[in-house]
């Protein structure tokens, strides 16, 4: 009884902290803005002019590849993003007020991530409709599968993200550090650019970053039976899962650890 009592209540902290993320984004139309503005410029932009310039000499098509790369870089984009939110709960002493409660700090920080990620949601609805617009498209199916990962998708990217901020304690910090594990991801996990040829400090790198085993597990479903399978997908979609669950589990840990410890030493 007291177990599930116990459940009860670490579930309803993070469905808290979700709504309360949720609610602060709608609050926030720059917030929506930017969420909907940003497949644009990755999409449009950056995607559109290495289709053009690069795809003609690959043995897949270019553009599903591209589209699937960007959605689960926006998922990881947007969700990293959102966490900067913990520098400014700490800001305002929020989260002094939330550490008191009588909750798991993983509660906290998975319900953050979890909030965070209504953003990331439609950033990836608006890559869809850029996509759409370039000629780019999947099947119903195909989309179901990806809505059914995105939850483990952007928990991945949200423990990454806390590994990093964790103990930061400046809002213009978190936002340079976002950025910094942003963009390295988006190249060297495959987003856009194929990695199977990467060697060296580049392989090493790709295979360190919880985004490539992510967009690699997409991929899977969603080339499952294909031709272009073997020329897309990288590793066996049960080892790509457990790489997932075993990064997530161990940057969760240490950054949680890392954001408690901050805040004990204010």
């Amino acid at each position: 009884m007291e177990t599930r009592l116990g459940f009860k209540r670490e579930l309803n902290a993070i469905i808290t902290i979700l709504m309360r993320g949720i609610i602060v984004a709608i609050k926030s139309p720059a917030t929506l803005i930017m969420s909907l503005a940003m497949p644009l410029i990755m999409m449009g932009m950056i995607g559109g002019n290495l289709s053009e310039n690069m795809a003609g000499g690959l043995t897949f098509d270019y553009g599903q590849f591209m589209l699937i790369g960007m959605l689960i870089n926006m998922l990881f984009m947007m969700t990293s993003q959102g966490l900067t939110s913990l520098v400014e709960d700490r800001e305002t002493n929020f989260t002094q007020e939330i550490l008191v409660a009588p909750v798991s700090r993983y509660s906290i920080i998975i319900g953050t991530i979890f909030g965070s990620s209504f953003s990331a949601i439609l950033s990836s609805i608006g890559t869809l409709l850029v996509g759409l617009l370039m000629g780019i498209h999947l099947s119903l199916g195909q989309l179901l599968w990806i809505l059914a990962l995105s939850p483990l998708m952007c928990l991945a990217a949200g423990s990454f993200a806390v590994l990093l901020i964790g103990s930061i304690k400046s809002r213009t910090a978190s936002n340079m550090a976002v950025s910094l594990i942003s963009m390295p991801q988006m190249f060297l996990s495959g987003a856009i650019i194929p990695i199977s040829q990467s060697s060296g400090i580049l392989y090493v790198l790709s295979r360190l970053m919880p985004m490539t085993y992510c967009l690699d597990l997409v991929r899977a479903v969603v080339y499952r039976g294909t031709e272009e399978y073997s020329r897309v997908v990288l590793f066996n979609p049960v080892v790509n899962f457990i790489a997932i669950l075993i990064l997530t589990t161990v940057f969760l840990i240490i950054g949680t650890y890392l954001y408690v410890k901050s805040e004990r030493s204010r």
